[in-house]
C-alpha cells in the first residue's frame, strides 16, 4: 500500500504522523530508526489496537529528528498540540494533592497540586497523597494542633491568637524562637518523623484529659489512632531518606501493566496502578508513560526501574538519576513493584477487554446508525434552573466511547429566566465560536438533552456559525428516562432498549445531567448564602468574600459559632450574623 513511499524513509530518528482519510492525525509516534518502524506497521499481522489504527491509516508523515532525545520532544509537542485518538497514555490522568508548606510572609500549610505550585524559596512541598482525604485531613490536624496562620487579616490580631492557635503574626512582637522550633517540628513530620506528631497529639489529649474537656480528648483520640493507621500501612522502607519512585512493568498479551510506588524520605506513601493497550513498540510506549506522567507529577531524586527502560533517554530528558538496580534492597523493592504489576494485569485483563469491548461497539454501533464517517468525540448539553434563577449549562465530552473529562465545560447563562431554547442558542453561540477563533478540535456528533425543538435550536445556531455537524437529542419520557433519539432531520428513531447503543446513550445521558446538576447545586448555593450576606448590616463586598470562601453554604455558616465568625468580621457584625442565621430556615 505504501511500499514507493517507505522505501524514502530515511533510517533516522525521527517522528512520526499517522493519518485517517480526512487528513486527521489519528496517532503520533517516535522512533530511532523511522524506515524500520512505520515499515512494521504494514509488513507483519498485527493485532488489538495496532490493528484498528492500522486499519484507519490512509497516510503518513514524518519530521527527521537531530537525535533519539530531539525525536522524543518532538513526539510529546505533537501529541499535545493534535491530541490524536490513539495516543491514549494517561489522557485523563490526574495530578495528585501534595502538602504545601509556606515559611513567609507567614508560616502556613495547605493542600495543592503539584501542577498549581510555583516553586519558590518560600515553599517546599511534600507528597504525592494518592489518597487526597488523608492528605486534607493531615493538613487540618497541623492547623489544629500548631499555631499557623489560618486568617486573611494582615491588619490586627485576630480571635486565633486570643485563643491561643496563632502565635500573633499581624503583631510586632512574634516570638521568632517558638516560631522556628514549630517550623522544624512540622519539616520533621512532613519528612516522616511521625513521632513528633504523635508526641504532640499525646501532650493535648493529656491536656483536655486533665481539664476535664473529654470530649476534645477523644478527638486527639481518634486523630491519633488515625496518624499511627497510616504511618503503620508505610511497610516498604528503605534507610536512607531518599525521595524516590519505583517502576514496576508486565508485558503480556498486547497489555502493560504498570505499578509505581511512590518513597518519600525512605518510605512509601503510597502508589499508582495502570493497565494500557500498546499501539506502537512496548518500550517506547513504556518511555512515553513515564515522560508523560512526570510532566504533571513532581519528579524524585531518583527512579528505579528495570533493565529494559531506557535509562540514559529518560534521565536525560527528566534531569534526574534514574536508575535499574541488580542487587541489594533496591531490586528487592522493584521485585515487588514488578510482581504487583503482573498480578494486577492477570486480575484485571478479562475486565478491561470487556469494557473495551463494550464502549467501542456501542460506540461503532452508533456511528452505523447514524451514517457517519467517523464517530470519535461526541459533545452533549445540559441546562438546569430553579423557577428561572441559577441557570447554568454543562458540557460533557465521549471520545471513542469514554468521557474525555478533561474537555468537560461549565457555563454560566447570562439571563436568569425559564427558557431552555434560548439557553441552549446562548451556549452553542459561545461553545463553538470560541471553537471557530481557537481552532479546538471538534466534535462528530452533537447530543442536546431534548427533543426536536432542542436539536432544532442548536442546528440554527451551528448554520449561523458556518458550522457543519451532525446533531441529535435524547427525547425523555414521563419517566424522565431516554425514550427515542431525535435524528439530524428531526425524524424521530425509536432505539431498542437492551442494545449496547440505548445503554450508551442512557450512560451519556446520566453523566452529562450528573455534571450539570451538581454545578447548579453550587452555584445555587453560592448564591443563597450570597443572598443571605446582602441583608446583614456590616457585610460588604470583601467580607462577603472572605465568608462565602471560608464556609462555602449556609448551612455551614449556620453551624458555626461567633467565635468563627468574627474570624471574619467585628464582634457585633458576628453577633448579628449569627442570630440571623438562627432565624434562616
Amino acid at each position: 500500500m505504501f511500499k514507493e513511499k517507505l522505501s524514502l524513509v530515511p533510517h533516522q530518528p525521527g517522528s512520526y504522523q499517522m493519518r485517517n482519510s480526512d487528513g486527521a492525525i489519528i496517532y503520533v509516534g517516535k522512533a530511532k530508526d523511522l524506515h524500520r518502524r512505520l515499515s512494521s506497521y504494514f509488513n507483519r499481522t498485527q493485532t488489538g489496537k495496532t490493528k484498528k489504527m492500522v486499519s484507519e491509516i490512509a497516510d503518513f508523515t514524518y519530521i527527521v529528528a537531530g537525535s533519539e532525545l530531539e525525536a522524543f520532544v518532538l513526539e510529546l509537542n505533537l501529541i499535545k498540540e493534535f491530541d490524536p485518538k490513539y495516543n491514549i497514555l494517561l489522557k485523563d490522568d490526574k495530578s495528585y494533592p501534595y502538602i504545601e508548606y509556606i515559611s513567609t510572609p507567614s508560616p502556613r500549610v495547605k493542600v495543592s497540586r503539584y501542577l498549581s505550585i510555583k516553586k519558590k524559596d518560600n515553599k517546599k512541598i511534600f507528597g504525592p497523597y494518592p489518597n487526597a482525604y488523608a492528605a486534607r485531613r493531615i493538613v487540618n490536624l497541623l492547623n489544629r494542633i500548631y499555631p499557623l496562620k489560618k486568617c486573611e487579616n494582615g491588619k490586627e490580631i485576630c480571635l486565633y491568637y486570643h485563643i491561643h492557635e496563632c502565635l500573633g503574626y499581624c503583631s510586632k512582637n512574634l516570638n521568632q524562637e517558638q516560631l522556628l522550633e514549630m517550623e522544624k517540628e512540622i519539616l520533621s513530620f512532613l519528612n516522616g518523623n511521625d513521632r513528633v506528631l504523635t508526641h504532640r497529639l499525646e501532650e493535648k489529649m493529656f491536656e483536655y484529659s486533665q481539664n476535664m474537656n473529654y470530649e476534645m480528648a477523644l478527638e486527639m483520640k481518634k486523630e491519633l489512632e488515625y496518624i499511627k493507621i497510616v504511618m503503620a500501612k508505610q511497610t516498604v522502607e528503605l534507610h536512607d531518606f531518599v525521595n524516590r519512585d519505583v517502576l514496576g512493568v508486565y508485558f503480556d498479551k498486547g497489555y502493560i501493566s504498570i505499578q509505581l510506588l511512590f518513597l518519600r524520605n525512605g518510605k512509601m506513601v503510597g502508589g499508582k496502578s495502570d493497565i494500557f493497550p500498546v499501539i506502537s513498540d512496548f518500550l517506547d510506549d513504556l518511555d512515553t508513560y513515564i515522560v508523560k506522567f512526570y510532566s504533571k507529577h513532581e519528579i524524585p531524586k531518583e527512579i528505579l526501574v528495570n533493565e529494559d527502560v531506557h535509562v540514559d533517554l529518560i534521565s536525560e530528558f527528566l534531569k534526574t538519576k534514574v536508575l535499574h538496580p541488580s542487587r541489594g534492597d533496591k531490586r528487592k523493592v522493584l521485585t515487588m513493584a514488578n510482581l504487583n504489576a503482573k498480578i494486577n494485569l492477570e486480575n484485571e485483563l478479562e475486565l478491561i477487554k470487556k469494557e473495551e469491548y463494550f464502549t467501542e461497539h456501542a460506540n461503532e454501533e452508533l456511528r452505523a446508525l447514524l451514517g457517519l464517517k467517523h464517530l470519535y468525540r461526541i459533545d452533549l448539553f445540559d441546562n438546569s434552573n430553579l423557577f428561572g434563577s441559577f441557570a447554568v449549562s454543562g458540557m460533557v465530552v465521549f471520545k471513542n466511547g469514554r468521557p474525555s473529562k478533561n474537555d468537560y465545560r461549565k457555563f454560566k447563562v447570562s439571563v436568569d429566566k425559564n427558557d431552555d431554547y434560548n439557553t441552549m442558542r446562548e451556549i452553542i453561540f459561545r461553545r463553538y465560536s470560541k471553537v471557530l477563533s481557537e481552532g479546538a478540535e471538534k466534535p462528530d456528533l452533537i447530543l442536546a438533552d431534548g427533543g426536536e425543538k432542542q436539536v432544532k435550536v442548536v442546528q440554527e445556531t451551528l448554520q449561523e456559525l458556518g458550522l457543519e455537524i451532525m446533531v441529535c437529542g435524547l427525547k425523555k419520557n414521563d419517566k424522565h428516562r431516554t425514550n427515542d433519539l431525535v435524528l439530524n432531520d428531526l425524524s424521530v428513531q425509536e432505539v431498542d432498549r437492551s442494545s449496547n447503543v440505548f445503554h450508551f446513550l442512557t450512560r451519556m445521558q446520566d453523566e452529562v445531567h450528573r455534571y450539570t446538576i451538581t454545578y447548579h447545586r453550587t452555584i445555587r448555593s453560592k448564591g443563597s448564602i450570597g443572598s443571605i450576606l446582602d441583608q446583614v448590616t456590616g457585610i460588604g463586598k470583601k467580607r462577603k468574600k472572605e465568608l462565602i470562601k471560608h464556609f462555602g453554604s449556609v448551612k455551614n455558616m449556620k453551624n458555626a459559632s461567633i467565635e468563627e465568625l468574627e474570624a471574619f468580621v467585628p464582634l457585633e457584625v458576628a453577633k448579628h450574623l449569627y442570630a440571623f442565621l438562627k432565624e434562616v430556615k
